[in-house]
């Protein structure tokens, strides 16, 4: 049973709104956006202040300059962007006794989605004001907070590529999938590592390290332990050796949905997981969190993070997906 302090909350009717929104992320109707969020929040009698980020290096700085404001002013925070935004803006609002509020407008949206948020702007603002503010489990890799995957080997390889195909052909899901396609052909690399996972170490070789925490992305691609989300874990996903026509062949398995029953892939559930590299490849290891690529030096650290994240959830939705 959740303690008193981590059941759902409602909020009080007259709580102001500060919405980050992200002019930088790909869209080209970022501001009439934020005209519709701000719109329809104050038609409901909030008040509501929007702030545009128009630097991606400036996000994180200005996510925390938010948080800092929210904090004072008793706002909620809310972001208005893709899985990768609502991370950074995110990672902000985490341990500082804020509510998260979000606004979809990713290629995936996979947060948003699993939380029954509308991709839709005006509707997504809409349900800010009857939502209430529910627990919903992050993870931690080393320090950082994501709320759908972190991963590295191939899969950070793949999302730097996408971003490159989507500034040439646009922000569309098919777009995703040939990207990952064109880096399965080029990759070549693996990765050899140290595991430590129950009080175990196993000395693996694996083209990637994938750690879920995102009941709806790890259903789609047809992985059987999306649902123990639901009780505090994550779920860590491992390949096998495989030729590239195998990972191929895995990559079609996904996207149709049947991932999980290829016997290459090797999936678990955790609460910790510690990775080493092996060798001579001690140096910094580049990683991914929902969509975000950076370097970490080892060892690499994935658990599920002590506290839960407050999010404003539409009540339709609170008890389909996701914690508590």
């Amino acid at each position: 049973m959740a303690s008193p302090e981590h059941l759902p909350h409602t909020i009080a009717s007259r709580t102001p709104f500060v919405i980050v929104i992200n002019a930088v992320a790909g869209y080209d109707d970022t501001g009439k956006e934020g005209e519709i969020i701000e719109r329809t929040l104050r038609s409901a009698g909030r008040e509501a202040r929007i702030v545009l980020v128009d630097r991606p290096e400036r996000l994180a700085d200005i996510a925390r300059e938010t948080v800092s404001e929210a904090r004072r002013t008793g706002a909620i925070v809310v972001v208005s962007g893709g899985d990768g935004t609502i991370n950074t803006v995110a990672n902000a609002v985490y341990g500082s006794g804020c509510i998260l509020g979000v606004v979809p407008q990713g290629t995936f949206n996979f947060f948003g989605r699993t939380h029954g948020i509308p991709e839709d702007a005006a509707a997504a603002a809409a349900a800010l004001v009857t939502s209430r503010a529910h627990p919903v489990q992050a993870g931690l890799v080393n320090e950082r907070l994501f709320l759908v995957n972190s991963s590295l080997g191939l899969y950070p390889q793949i999302l730097q590529d996408r971003e490159s195909f989507k500034r040439e052909f646009g922000r569309r899901r098919w777009v995703g999938f040939a990207a990952a396609v064109g880096t399965v052909l080029r990759h070549r690399g693996q990765l050899r590592l140290a595991v430590e996972h129950g009080g175990e170490t196993r000395l693996v070789r694996t083209r990637t390290l994938f750690v879920g925490n995102n009941e709806l992305q790890l259903a789609k691609v047809g992985i059987r332990e999306a649902g123990l989300l639901r009780s505090g874990l994550l779920v860590g996903l491992m390949l096998g050796p495989v030729s590239t026509r195998t990972l191929l062949w895995l990559l079609l398995r996904g996207a149709l949905g049947s991932l999980g029953e290829a016997q290459q892939v090797i999936s678990f559930p955790f609460t910790r997981l510690a990775v080493r590299p092996r060798g001579d490849a001690a140096g910094p290891l580049t990683v991914a969190a929902d969509g975000e690529v950076f370097t970490l030096e080892p060892p690499i650290e994935f658990r599920v993070a002590p506290e839960p994240l407050y999010l404003l959830k539409p009540e339709s939705a609170a008890t389909k997906v996701g914690r508590p």
